[in-house]
């Protein structure tokens, strides 16, 4: 049974910076596209960012292009969303799943959702 531990989150003013982890185990994690999805208080959970297998394709929500990075390291079972220029609306639990492609990580999830990791932006 593969594992999602989301990290990387907290409390942050407007306008700065912060880096979330997902740390996958299991040996498949590299076949598999990644992707970022947030769900804040009272609203679905929304797609964010996703990333194919090997790291050469990215998607982003219209919301946060240009503000948020999405990166993978295949050898640590990792992958990374890079925030700045944060906002309040990004306030939300972010987290984190796998699909087959990238194409069906909006979509289709592979595996569990873990515990998420808390993101609060204070204006």
């Amino acid at each position: 049974q593969v594992q999602l531990v989301e990290s990387g989150g907290g409390l942050v003013q407007a306008g700065g910076s912060l880096r979330l982890s997902c740390a996958a185990s299991g040996r498949a994690f590299s076949s598999y596209a990644m992707g970022w999805f947030r769900q804040a208080p009272g609203k679905e959970r929304e797609f964010v960012a996703a990333i194919s297998w090997s790291g050469g394709t990215t998607s982003y929500a219209d919301s946060v292009k240009g503000r948020f990075t999405i990166s993978r390291d295949n050898a640590m079972n990792t992958v990374y969303l890079q925030m700045n220029s944060l906002k309040p609306e990004d306030t939300a639990v972010y987290y984190c799943n796998a699909a087959f492609s990238i194409a069906l990580i909006a979509t289709t999830k592979l595996y569990s959702w873990g515990q998420g990791t808390q993101v609060t932006v204070s204006s």
